[in-house]
This record gives structure tokens, C-alpha cells and sequence, in this order.
């Protein structure tokens, strides 16, 4: 999905004019952090709640303001997930869109994106969640689709993160079974180190996690 698909045209802009007490009224209005400012329909930056609350003046107006805007925007034929990164680098509510030639043509919200975020991974598909972890040379996907499809099921949606401190990676598997307890034992059979599940098995979890720390320490 496309940015330009995502964009909510009814967070207000800002021109250079308006008011420092104006923008905290519709930063207060819409509940946002930021908003765009600009000047001939031409993306400025975004101006954040914490810097207008900073000014002593109320009624300085945005132009005197620019040194405080940050220039963070997605182009309108970019994928939704860098608008994800964007929003997460710089920690605003909003995410301005513009075009080839710097036209702000709206902002996407985090509650929009979070949404889209949702459906991105499945979150609507029944099914069943696992979350591996393994050294970053283990990882292979078609070995893992392999365990899965023997079991009768499919992968609806594949995330990986790497810890930032051990290096490992976590990988975290959507599936399309509740029914996930044969999924993991296949997966433990050929040694993969299964942290979590949830599905109708959620109950056998801290069983599981029990038995797992007794093997551990009768190795030691």
C-alpha cells in the first residue's frame, strides 16, 4: 500500500501567518503533536506541540518559527512502511505526504497507520502465533514454510527482529491453525528453540517454559 492511499486530509496546516496560540489550539483540537506548516501549498516542516509551548509570545507568527521545523515528510508514491520509520524517527503523530514538487497533499496519522499496520500482519486472520529464536546463520525460510506446510498449515505473515544485545534473531510466524501444538513440537524436533505460542494451547505455555529451564539446568 502507497502513502498516497493513507492520506487524512482533515489534520489542519498551517500557514507562516498563524499564531503560536493558534497552533496549540489545533495541536489541542485534533490531539496531535505536530502539524505541517506551509507556504503556497509547499511543505515547510512539521512544528511540534514541545517547541510552541516553549514561546513566551503567543501571537509570534510561524514565520519566526522556522528554525524549530523539522523536515520530515514521505513522498506520495512511497511504500506505507516508510512512513512507519518516519513517523518513529522523528516521534510524531502525523506523517506529511507531498508529491515530486513539495506540495504538502495531506498528513497520515499514527492511528492510521497502526491500523494498517494491523492488517499488514494478519492481526484479522484466525490463526495461531510462534515466535522462534536462533543464531542469524539458522535462519532460513524455506526450511521453516517446509515445517509449517508438513503440519497442514500456512504462513500468513513472517516478522524478524535481531536483539540488540545478543545478536540473536527472533523470528515470529502468523499462522493459519489455532491449533498449533504439533507446528511446535515439529519445530523442537529439529531443534529449533521455541519461546512463545499462542493459540488454543495457550494454557501448556508456562508448562512448557517450566520443562524447558528443567532440561537446562539438568545439562549443566
Amino acid at each position: 500500500m502507497l502513502t498516497i492511499e493513507l492520506i487524512n486530509n482533515n489534520i489542519p496546516r498551517l500557514q507562516l501567518k498563524d499564531s503560536v496560540s493558534k497552533a496549540l489550539r489545533l495541536i489541542s483540537d485534533f490531539r496531535v503533536t505536530h502539524l505541517p506548516v506551509i507556504k503556497d501549498e509547499k511543505f515547510l516542516g512539521l512544528i511540534s506541540e514541545d517547541d510552541l509551548l516553549d514561546q513566551d509570545e503567543p501571537k509570534m507568527p510561524m514565520e519566526l518559527m522556522q528554525e524549530f521545523f523539522i523536515r520530515a515528510a514521505v513522498h506520495d508514491n512511497e511504500h506505507f512502511l516508510n512512513a512507519v520509520t518516519c513517523s518513529n524517527q522523528f516521534d510524531t503523530t502525523v506523517v506529511p505526504v507531498i508529491n515530486e514538487d513539495n506540495d504538502l497533499m495531506g498528513v497520515i496519522t499514527t492511528n492510521d497507520l497502526l491500523k494498517t499496520i494491523g492488517n499488514f500482519a494478519g492481526t484479522n486472520e484466525i490463526g495461531g502465533i510462534i515466535v522462534l529464536e536462533m543464531e542469524r546463520s539458522q535462519f532460513a525460510i524455506s526450511e521453516i514454510s517446509r515445517i509449517v506446510e508438513s503440519n497442514d498449515a500456512t504462513i500468513l505473515h513472517l516478522n524478524t527482529t535481531v536483539h540488540a544485545e545478543t545478536g540473536m534473531l527472533t523470528v515470529t510466524l502468523h499462522i493459519n491453525k489455532k491449533e498449533i501444538a504439533a507446528v511446535v513440537a515439529t519445530f523442537e524436533r529439529y531443534e529449533y528453540d521455541v519461546i512463545y505460542y499462542f493459540g488454543n494451547e495457550n494454557f501448556e505455555n508456562e508448562i512448557h517454559s517450566n520443562y524447558r529451564h528443567l532440561m537446562n539446568y539438568l545439562d549443566l
